[in-house]
């Protein structure tokens, strides 16, 4: 079965950094794209970037655009979310999320708390 596993989150300052990684299992990881959303508290589930499943193509939130680099090492089937010159505005549960035929998966979430 499809399994996606987020680790990396926790309490970083303003201004600091934190990589999140995504690992996959149950499906052929290279074939697909793979996107991180998020979702503060009190918030709806924002897209924050995706990359396709060779890794041409990113894209990424206004919010996070030459903060945030996303990647993917399909040798390993991960992903990752570099995230830089974090804000408190970038607190939230981080997710890791594919789609493949007509499903939709998640992982459990890491937890990202930027604050001094």
């Amino acid at each position: 079965q499809v399994q996606l596993v987020e680790s990396g989150g926790g309490l970083v300052q303003p201004g600091g950094s934190l990589r999140l990684s995504c690992a996959a299992s149950g499906f052929t990881f290279s074939l697909y794209t793979m996107t991180w959303y998020r979702q503060a508290p009190g918030k709806e589930r924002e897209l924050v970037a995706y990359i396709s499943s060779a890794g041409r193509t990113t894209n990424y939130a206004d919010s996070v655009k030459g903060r945030f680099t996303i990647s993917r090492d399909n040798a390993k089937n991960t992903v990752y979310l570099q995230m830089n010159s974090l804000k408190p505005e970038d607190t939230a549960v981080y997710y890791c999320n594919v789609r493949r035929t007509g499903s939709e998966y998640w992982g459990q979430g890491t937890q990202v708390t930027v604050s001094s």
